[in-house]
C-alpha cells in the first residue's frame, strides 16, 4: 500500500523491531505466511516480502497467520494500547492500571507488558508524562503558578514538586522568569570543528552550541546571571570536548536541559544509538512511543541544546538523507566520520 514506507517498514522489520508491531504485517510469497515484524523467525529475502496493513488485508490476499508470531495479536494490542492512551488522555486523575486494563480487556499484569512494550513507558509514566506536559503549557499560559498546577491536574502543589519539579530542571517559577536568579557560568572552548560554547548551571550542562556566545545565552535565559567562568567548569569541558575529537562513547554528564515529555524520549533514544550509527526520524519517533510522530521527532532534534552531548547529528531523514543540523551539514559528516572509524 502507498501509505507503507516500505524502506522503513523493512528496516523495522529486519532489525526484529517491537515497536512496529500492528503498524503493518510481513508477507512471504514464498511460504504464503504473514507475521509481525518482531517475528523472531530467519528473514526471508526481500524480494519475497510484501507490506500490508494488517492481517485483514494479508489472508484477503491469501496468506495465513504466523504460529509462532501470531501477529493478529499485535493488532488487537495495538488497538487497546491506542484507546488506553485515549482513556488517560481524557482522565482528569490519574486511571488506576486495574481500571485501565478493564476497560480495555486485559489483565493487569499481562496490559502492563503489552503498554510498556508498544509505547516504552508503563501507564503510569506516560500519565506523569502527559501531566508534566500540561504543566509546561499551564505555566507559560496561567497568571499564577498554583493555578497552573491545578490547571496540569495535580490535587496540589506538593504533589507536583514531587512527581514534576525535579523534571524541568528550573523550578516554575523560575522557569517563567527567564530563569530569573539562576546562575549560569559559560566558556568557549576550541576545537577541531570551530569554537564551542559550553554553559552550565549548578545542575548540569544547559547548552552546548557550535558558533554561539553570551548573547545568545541571555536571549535564552534573558533573567539569569550569567557569568564567563574561571576554570570551574574544566572537567565537563574536558569531557565535551574529548566528545567532539575522539568519540565513540557518551559520557554520563549532568544536564539541566528540559522539553516536552515527547521531547525528551527522543532525547534519549538519540543518546542510545551507538556512536557510528544513526537512525531515521522514523525510528526515533517509534523509539519514542508515538511511530506516526515522525515531523515531531525531527522537530524534537531541533529542539536540541546539547550538540555532541545529546548527539541528534546521528538522527537521518525517514529516507536515508542527512538532513538538517543546527551547526551545518559538514560538521555533521565530520562527526558521523569520526565516530565510524572509531
Amino acid at each position: 500500500m502507498t501509505s507503507i514506507d516500505l524502506d522503513a517498514a523493512w528496516a523495522a522489520f529486519d532489525a526484529r523491531d517491537r515497536s512496529a508491531d500492528g503498524r503493518f504485517v510481513v508477507a512471504v510469497r514464498t511460504t504464503r505466511i504473514y507475521c509481525k515484524p518482531s517475528c523472531p523467525a530467519r528473514r526471508p529475502r526481500r524480494e519475497n516480502v510484501e507490506m500490508l496493513a494488517d492481517g485483514a488485508a494479508a489472508r484477503a490476499a491469501g496468506y495465513r497467520a504466523c504460529l509462532r508470531c501470531r501477529p493478529d495479536e499485535a493488532g488487537r494490542d495495538s488497538v487497546a494500547v491506542a484507546r488506553a492512551v485515549a482513556l488517560i488522555e481524557a482522565a482528569e486523575e490519574v486511571v488506576p492500571l486495574a481500571e485501565l486494563a478493564a476497560q480495555v480487556g486485559y489483565a493487569p499484569h499481562h496490559f502492563q507488558r503489552v503498554f510498556t512494550r508498544a509505547l516504552g513507558v508503563s501507564p503510569a509514566a506516560y500519565a506523569r508524562g502527559l501531566r508534566a506536559k500540561r504543566a509546561e503549557t499551564a505555566l507559560d499560559e496561567e497568571a499564577s503558578v498554583t493555578d497552573a498546577i491545578y490547571e496540569a491536574g495535580y490535587s496540589g502543589p506538593s504533589r507536583f514538586y514531587e512527581g514534576v519539579g525535579s523534571r524541568l530542571g528550573m523550578t516554575p517559577g523560575v522557569r517563567r522568569k527567564g530563569a530569573e536568579g539562576v546562575a549560569i557560568r559559560w566558556t568557549v572552548t576550541p576545537t577541531s570543528l570551530g569554537p564551542l560554547l559550553v554553559a552550565a548551571t549548578d545542575k548540569g550542562l544547559c547548552r552546548v552550541a557550535f558558533e554561539d556566545g553570551p548573547d545568545e545565552l541571555a536571549r535564552r535565559f534573558p533573567g539569569a546571571d550569567i557569568s564567563s567562568d574561571e576554570g570551574g567548569l574544566a572537567q565537563l569541558v574536558a569531557e565535551v570536548v574529548d566528545m567532539v575529537e575522539r568519540p565513540g562513547r557518551d559520557a554520563a554528564l549532568p544536564l539541566d536541559v528540559r522539553g516536552t515529555a515527547f521531547q525528551e524520549a527522543v532525547w534519549a533514544a538519540l543518546k542510545a544509538i551507538p556512536p557510528g550509527e544513526t537512525r531515521t526520524y522514523a525510528e526515533l519517533a517509534a523509539a519514542a512511543g508515538n511511530p506516526s510522530a515522525v515531523r515531531a521527532a525531527g522537530t524534537a532534534c531541533g529542539a536540541n541544546q546539547l550538540a555532541v552531548v545529546i548527539p541528534c547529528h546521528r538522527a537521518l531523514r525517514t529516507g536515508g538523507g542527512l538532513g538538517g543540523y543546527a551547526y551545518g551539514l559538514e560538521r555533521k559528516r565530520a562527526l558521523l566520520d569520526r565516530e565510524r572509524r572509531g
